[in-house]
Formats: structure tokens, C-alpha cells, sequence
């Protein structure tokens, strides 16, 4: 079987709620077996043992069944697999479900767990649990939060609306709202509308602001303030990485439990979860583009820092 897009179906099944891999074959390459490939591309990182054992046991499958160590090379060709996972620490916290129906999964993430799968973070993530939970396995995300931040998310049930779901992100069709707790200047005359240039390169963790054209705009609203802390409305318009963690910042308002604003600091151990970012995706808002009807969506969380903030001030 074949998508639209005329690649084959994947003839593995997900494990743990994750995808495996799909490797297509370079269209030109003088390689004689599929395993001299394999060998060529996967042995510095993972050892040239372990790709003949995978291929012994049959671990990389083709869309006709498993890859023997003998047979051809095949330009173009498709092959699968599933990656060796490393070990992850569980994330203690529980991933509740605003909203399900055929099309939409809505969802209400809690801080530390991954939206997709990443880097060192790959079962423990908000999609991965809710494909297994939920006994969804074409489950994809319309959008993503940060790993860090917890909140309302959405994830597309039916493929077939993938498209019209994450292009209401795209064209900025979703009001989103988000709540903040930082400490309270009242200096600092608010609302204010933040705008200037953001930019994140590959390799480095934090986004930074740069000359030029404005690319992210941020509402900064006080809600309330209790003491030296105070709890903030966010309203971005654009949707650059960490747009908000740094708007905040750049107003001398860093959002209490950051790691990575105003400075980079060491990173928490993997089992730390004590002091969880303050930042809270409260409200997605929207006119579904399937049915025309309009949705809300709130998250049931409250950020701990607004009952006591000692401990992250």
C-alpha cells in the first residue's frame, strides 16, 4: 500500500508509540549489497556488530519483508527500523485529555513531558503516550509546546484533516492565551506590546534577539500581583521558539523557574522536576475548519509559583 504521496506504507508497526525509522536509499551509489550501505552510513555511530545483527535478526524490513545481508543494493528503495532507545526517566506527571472525537485530540501537557518525539526524549512524550493510551497510532500533532511548558495542545486524529488543522497555526487562525508568573515591577508600565527580531541557531538552546525587521510580537498583560510576584497574561501574535520566555525577559521580567532566560544555567538533573517552568498555555481558541463551528479550549492547570512563590524566587 501506498500514501498519496507515493511512498509505501511503513510494514512495521509502532513500538511504544513511536514511529520507526524510514530510510529512503540514495537514487546513485555504487554500493553491491544494502549492507555495505548500511555499514557505510550507521557503523561509526552505532557499530558495524550491531548492523549485522540487525540485519541477522531481521530488523530492517523492506517493503517485501526483511533485509538480508546478501541482498542487492536497490536505488530509491525504502527500507524500516526501529531505533535502539536509550533509557528514559519517567516523567511523573499525567497527560489529560480536554477533548476527543474523530477528528481532534485536545489535550492538557504537563511541564517536563515533550509534545513529539526529540532528541533524548522520545517514549516519554505527550504524542507517544497518547497514541498508546488511547489506541491511536496515525495520532500527529497540529502544533507543539515547549517541553518545558504545560498546557493546552492539539493533535490531529483523522490524517485526512492533518492539513487543516495545523494550517489554522500556520495562518495564525488560533488565538492563543498563555499565563505567566514572574515577579512584579511596578515600574513597568503595562500592557505593553514587545516586538523585535528572533533568532535561534541549530546547536545553540537559547533564541536571542537580533537587529532588524520585527519577526515576533508578544501582549504582555498583568493579571494580578501578590507581593513580589505576579501572574501575566501572554498573548503572542507570532510563534517563534521561546518567543514568549524571552519577550518576558527582555522586559526585565524573566518567567521564574527559566533555565535558559535571562542566562543559560546548568541543567537540572533528568529526576529534578521540583521547580517547573511558570509558564502555562491556558486557551486555544478557533473556528474548526471542518465543521465551522467555534471551539475553546482551557487548560485545568494552575501554576504553583501563584500559591507560594519562595521557592522559585
Amino acid at each position: 500500500m501506498r500514501r498519496k504521496s507515493g511512498v509505501p506504507m511503513s510494514p512495521l508497526p509502532q513500538r511504544r508509540g513511536v514511529d520507526p525509522v524510514r530510510l529512503k536509499l540514495p537514487v546513485t551509489g555504487d554500493w553491491p549489497t544494502t549492507r555495505a550501505y548500511l555499514l557505510e552510513r550507521y557503523a561509526a555511530a552505532i557499530g558495524a556488530d550491531r548492523v549485522d545483527a540487525m540485519l541477522a535478526a531481521g530488523e530492517f524490513v523492506a517493503a517485501d519483508g526483511p533485509v538480508t545481508a546478501e541482498r542487492a543494493y536497490t536505488p530509491g528503495g525504502y527500507l524500516w527500523f526501529h531505533r535502539d532507545l536509550p533509557p528514559e526517566t519517567p516523567v511523573p506527571f499525567a497527560v489529560e485529555v480536554l477533548h476527543r472525537d474523530e477528528r481532534l485530540v485536545i489535550a492538557d501537557k504537563p511541564h517536563f513531558l515533550a509534545t513529539t518525539p526529540r532528541g533524548r526524549h522520545v517514549t516519554e512524550t505527550a504524542l507517544a503516550r497518547l497514541r498508546r493510551d488511547l489506541d491511536l497510532p496515525r495520532l500527529s500533532p497540529a502544533h507543539r509546546l515547549d517541553r518545558l511548558t504545560a498546557g493546552v495542545v492539539m493533535f490531529v486524529a483523522d490524517p485526512r484533516h492533518r492539513g487543516a488543522y495545523q494550517g489554522l497555526f500556520e495562518q495564525r487562525l488560533v488565538r492563543k492565551e498563555y499565563e505567566a508568573v514572574a515577579r512584579h515591577d511596578p515600574e513597568l508600565p503595562l500592557p505593553l506590546t514587545a516586538r523585535s527580531r528572533i533568532v535561534k541557531e541549530r546547536g545553540e538552546l537559547a533564541s536571542r534577539e537580533v537587529p532588524g525587521p520585527p519577526n515576533a510580537e508578544s501582549r504582555i498583560e498583568l493579571l494580578a500581583h501578590r507581593g513580589a510576584a505576579a501572574r501575566y497574561r501572554l498573548l503572542p501574535h507570532t510563534g517563534r521558539t521561546h518567543q514568549l520566555r524571552l519577550h518576558m525577559a527582555a522586559a526585565g521580567l524573566p518567567i521564574l523557574g527559566d533555565p535558559l532566560y535571562p542566562e543559560v544555567l546548568a541543567e537540572p538533573a533528568p529526576d529534578d522536576f521540583r521547580h517547573p517552568l511558570q509558564l502555562l498555555a491556558r486557551t486555544l481558541e478557533f473556528t474548526d475548519p471542518v465543521t465551522g463551528r467555534p471551539m475553546r479550549f482551557d487548560s485545568r492547570r494552575e501554576l504553583a509559583a501563584w500559591s507560594d512563590p519562595r521557592p522559585w524566587l
